[in-house]
Parts: structure tokens; C-alpha cells; sequence
């Protein structure tokens, strides 16, 4: 019996197990997923450009954005980042194994009551969104008997985490509250960052300003990918990038200035002939034929984060194949009349992400943005890693 079904026998396998310790062949797989590494990095060495003399920070929660945070976070780290944001302290536990000491790893949702010994265990400095949070950490600091890092977010407008003015207002008046507590970071986030146009911008960065005066002087942070690309007045003192890594346009209605990371391609499962007019494909039979048609199904659906709204194409050699009829869970037929007769075959390759067709395109398609369908991709596809180097290399 392999690893894999020694490990997993006798229990339910959740989708990290299955993902991390049984990855899935290309044989296997009906789908391979490309993750470059290489333009990871490519894009982490563009952001930090635009930032001049200010670090940027890598957000790598969501495992990576659904990409894999054990294999993204050491390659930005072998160019220079030392600054980590995830979600949660699992995350947070996960990146330590992977990074090892020396990084700084911060937990945007801060820590759920009691935890605070793991996140003192691993190193790990939460974000303290709410006076709850921060006695709770204070409480940590005294019981470990020395000061203990984190970062305070404050809430500048955008209503989500964060202290509110109150808040700031009752530390600044009993600054005593933060005893044993060595704030490392300032921080808020924008919420209309993708607009530059947006006067919620000013008015927040303004927000932020005044909030930041009133707790100890610390660095700050506002900026976040698509906040690297406003005036240099909203990038302070870290930025904290996180869909621009993985190539999503931190700029709409511009050109991406970010470099593809991802790459998806299909098998072929099956071709057939419609031989006329009026043949309903699908569920639904939303799709009918014209006339005689050649179909190929693919093996790819929403069950591995294909949007069912994203009703788009395949392409093959650069030759568009639209999408016959709806979305299914596992599968997806293909109109393949612009290809040569028997072009096609069982176990072809035929791609959905690549130059053709990006991530933000397929989510304009499904009425969504890059970012769900980035963090949705599957656990099914074999994944092939590209553009891997080691630190110091």
C-alpha cells in the first residue's frame, strides 16, 4: 500500500490532504493546471520597482490564491520579501514549516480567542483588529513575560475590520492598553483601490493619516496591489500585493501590467458528429445545432472552479473552439468545426487559460473578477510548476 493510502485510510480526506500529499498525476488528471513561478517572481520584481525604496510585502493567503502558498512564498522570499500576510493562524502555521524562521508573518483576521500560544509558538504577529483582540494579546505578552509584535489595523471607511475611531480614540486616552504589545505596523486597506479615480481614496488615505497619528509611531501600511499603482502618498511604508502577484490586472480598463502566471488545458474525453440540424447539446439543450457538427468533450466543469456562467471557448494552435452548450459539474463540449477534420482525439490537450484567454477574462465572462476564480481552481487538475529557483541562486 503506497503513502498516500496509508495516510488516508480510515479517515475522510480533506482537500489540503488530497492536494498536498496525493497530488495527482498527469495521466490521472483530466486537467493540468501550470503554475509559473518564474513570472511569480517576474511580477514581485515589477511591483517592487513601482515601489521604489518601499518594501512590498506578499499576501499569500487562500493558499496562494489557490496556487499554493508552500511552493509561491519561498520563491518570493528568494527575491527578497521578507514581509507575509494570510488570513488565518492556520495559514500562518502552514507558512512558518514552509518559510522557516526570520520571515515576518502577520494574520490579517487577527486570532480567535485562546489561540494566542500557537501564534506565540510559531512566531506569527496578528493583525489586532478590535480592543478584544488587543487585551488578549497583552494578556500573551505578560504570560510569555516579554513584549510581543503585532500589527494594528485601523478602520479608515471601508467598514469590514479594523479599529474604529472610538477605539483609537479610547488607546490614544489609555495608552497603557498596549503595555507588553511592540507595535510593528500601522495598517489599513483600501476599498476602491482599483479605481483611481475613486475620491474614496483620498478620503480614506486621509482617514488613515489622522487614525495613525493618534497610536505609536510605527510604519504604516495602505497600500495594496492595486494601491501600488496610485500616487506614491499611499504607499508609506509597506505594500501589501496580493492578485497582481499571480497576474490579475491591478489596473482595469488598462493594460495588465502584471506578467500570466496561470495556465489550464484540458483532455479530450470524447469527440462525436451531429449529423443535422436541431441537436440539443447539454443540459437544458441550450445549445442546438445549425447543421452537421463536430463536438469534442472536455474533461473540466464548476466542480473544478470553471465558472458555469463562464460560457467562453477552449482554443487550440490559437484557433478558438466556443463552448456548446452549458457548463456541467465534470464536463464541457466543444464546438470544434474551425479545426481540421480528426484534428481532435481522445486524450488532446486543448487550452482554457493561456495567451488566448486570462484569468480576468473568464471572469468577465462569468460576471465575477479574477480573484474568485483564481482562488476557485480546483483540486483535481495535476499542477506543474514552472520557473522554481532557490534562494541566492
Amino acid at each position: 500500500m503506497g503513502r498516500c493510502s496509508q495516510r488516508l485510510r480510515g479517515s475522510v480526506p480533506t482537500p489540503a490532504m488530497t492536494a498536498a500529499t496525493c497530488p495527482v498525476s498527469a495521466a490521472a488528471a483530466g486537467a493540468v493546471l501550470t503554475i509559473d513561478l518564474g513570472a511569480i517572481a517576474d511580477n514581485y520584481r515589477r511591483l517592487q520597482a513601482r515601489l521604489g525604496a518601499v518594501p512590498a510585502a506578499a499576501v499569500v493567503k487562500a493558499d496562494a490564491y489557490g496556487l499554493g502558498a508552500a511552493d509561491v512564498a519561498p520563491a518570493l522570499a528568494a527575491e527578497g520579501c521578507r514581509h507575509f500576510f494570510v488570513a488565518q493562524l492556520a495559514e500562518g502555521m502552514a507558512l512558518r514549516a514552509a518559510l522557516g524562521p526570520g520571515a515576518v508573518i502577520y494574520i490579517l483576521n487577527g486570532l480567535p480567542p485562546g489561540a494566542e500560544p500557537e501564534a506565540v509558538a510559531h512566531d506569527l504577529q496578528p493583525v489586532l483588529n478590535g480592543l478584544g483582540q488587543i487585551d488578549a494579546w497583552r494578556k500573551a505578552a505578560e504570560h510569555a513575560g516579554r513584549p510581543l509584535a503585532a500589527a494594528l489595523q485601523v478602520d479608515s471607511g471601508m467598514s469590514r475590520l479594523g479599529l474604529a475611531p472610538a477605539e483609537v480614540t479610547q488607546l490614544a486616552e489609555r495608552p497603557g492598553r498596549l503595555s507588553g504589545i511592540a507595535v510593528s505596523l500601522v495598517m489599513s486597506h483600501l476599498a476602491c483601490a482599483d479605481e483611481p479615480d475613486n475620491p474614496a481614496n483620498a478620503l480614506q488615505r486621509e482617514a488613515f493619516e489622522a487614525l495613525r497619528r493618534r497610536l505609536p509611531a510605527a510604519p504604516a501600511s495602505l497600500a495594496n496591489g492595486s494601491g501600488v499603482f496610485l500616487d506614491r502618498a499611499f504607499h508609506f511604508d509597506l505594500a501589501r500585493p496580493g492578485a497582481a502577484l499571480y497576474g490579475i490586472n491591478p489596473t482595469p480598463g488598462k493594460a495588465n501590467p502584471m506578467r500570466p502566471v496561470v495556465g489550464l488545458a484540458a483532455k479530450v474525453v470524447q469527440t462525436r458528429s451531429l449529423p443535422g440540424a436541431g441537436v440539443g447539446v447539454g443540459y437544458g439543450y441550450a445549445f442546438r445545432s445549425a447543421g452537421a457538427l463536430p463536438l469534442a468533450t472536455i474533461a473540466l466543469g464548476y466542480a473544478d472552479g470553471w465558472p458555469r456562467a463562464a460560457a467562453t471557448a477552449a482554443f487550440v494552435d490559437g484557433v478558438r473552439l466556443p463552448f456548446a452548450g452549458r457548463v456541467s459539474m465534470d464536463l464541457i463540449v466543444l464546438d470544434v468545426s474551425a479545426l481540421p477534420p480528426g484534428r481532435l482525439k481522445e486524450g488532446d490537450m486543448v487550452e482554457l487559460l493561456c495567451e488566448q484567454q486570462d484569468v480576468d477574462a473568464v471572469a468577465a465572462a462569468a460576471g465575477t473578477i479574477g480573484y474568485e476564480v483564481l482562488t476557485g481552481l480546483g483540486r483535481r487538475f495535476h499542477r506543474q510548476l514552472q520557473g522554481r529557483r532557490e534562494a541566492g541562486s
